[in-house]
């Protein structure tokens, strides 16, 4: 064993990675002896589809993947575990961490190989950038650009961009005037500029009050682009959804990936202005071992051009709403894609 390969399956080990993971988050991390508690880390047994197993790949040849713990995280974790399998790869699955501050600081650290990160996750709250980046291509770059000095590499983005943005129950489109854009907003009579918002997004720097402003609106008020404060409904997180839905408002914050706007029938507002940033998610992989193992770049570019929001709200609507797990949903997405086949 060469003394690059003893250096780089020392620091792969499950060990060290729950240890730097602890060290990270010790608050709010729960440890069982000496590791983790994690999700299942089974994956179901997937053989080469248009993933194709590396032909000249060393034995042995092993990358570990992480992920966060949300339902979204999750499914894309599985995604990412079940592609360097088909590849040929032995995978330490480490999803499922709590807290993006871990997953960053495995990736930083170069305990873990590869993720999937949004690009204004990292832009914002890694990198500390007061303002996104609305336009995709450019935040992706300016991420991939800066990150590139603490040894990571960021591969190209899936369309799939989960960010904020206001929805509308899709039976008031036509009431409201056939509405699409959120430009269209301030055309509407006074008492049809209704909105629910969690009460983050209400006091965020970046969030409503800005965004009305960027739409020619404003809280308070009466004439054009006044929206009265009773207008306004401050609700709890997670309750926006079936709110908008029953009609308690309007226009209802909500995250554009979110598998509750398939399941509650919500159309998406076109954010026609560029308000919110892009956060677009990539594959980011250690520098080092896509050094190593260059193949990896084209496992996973071909999976990002199939993750459109679409998708991810059907994805997510699985686990969240019929209570699947996420390994299996995202196995079953990638045998009917043709990534994988059943092993």
């Amino acid at each position: 064993m060469t003394r690059t390969t003893q250096a780089r399956t020392t620091r792969r080990s499950p060990r060290r990675l729950a240890a730097a993971v602890a060290v990270v988050g010790a608050t709010t991390v729960l440890l069982a002896g000496c590791g983790l508690q994690p999700a299942a880390s089974f994956v179901p047994a997937a053989a080469p589809g248009s993933i194709q197993r590396i032909d000249d790949l060393p034995e042995g040849a092993h990358i570990t993947v992480t992920s966060k713990n949300f339902t979204e995280q999750l499914v894309l974790g599985k995604i990412a575990v079940l592609a360097a399998k088909a590849a040929g790869f032995d995978v330490t699955d480490e999803t499922n961490v709590p807290g993006s501050v871990a997953v960053r600081q495995l990736m930083t650290s170069h305990q873990a190989d590869m993720t999937y990160e949004y690009t204004g996750t990292a832009w914002l709250t890694f990198m500390a950038h007061a303002e996104g980046i609305p336009d995709k291509t450019e935040q992706w770059q300016a991420v991939k650009d800066e990150d590139a000095g603490n040894g990571l590499t960021w591969l190209k983005p899936a369309p799939m961009n989960n960010t904020y943005a206001f929805a509308v129950r899709s039976e008031a489109v036509e009431e409201l005037g056939g509405i699409t854009k959120l430009s269209q907003i301030a055309a509407l009579p006074e008492d049809q500029r209704t909105f629910c918002v969690e009460s983050e997004f209400n006091s965020r720097a970046d969030g409503f009050q800005p965004m009305l402003a960027k739409y020619d609106l404003a809280v308070g008020g009466s004439g054009d682009g006044a929206v009265p404060k009773g207008n306004v409904d401050i609700l709890d997180t997670g309750t926006v959804y079936q709110a908008t839905d029953r009609g308690t408002c309007n226009f209802g914050e909500v995250f554009t990936t979110d598998g509750r706007i398939k399941s509650l029938g919500l159309t998406v507002l076109e954010d026609d202005r560029g308000f919110f940033p892009a956060y677009n998610v990539a594959p980011v992989l250690d520098t080092e071992t896509l050094r190593e193992y260059p193949q990896l770049e084209q496992v996973y570019d071909q999976i990002s051009p199939k993750l459109t929001d679409a998708v991810l709200q059907e994805l997510n609507r699985q686990v969240d709403v019929e209570g699947r797990e996420p390994a299996d949903v995202a196995f079953d997405w990638m045998v009917d894609e043709g990534l994988v086949t059943r092993g």
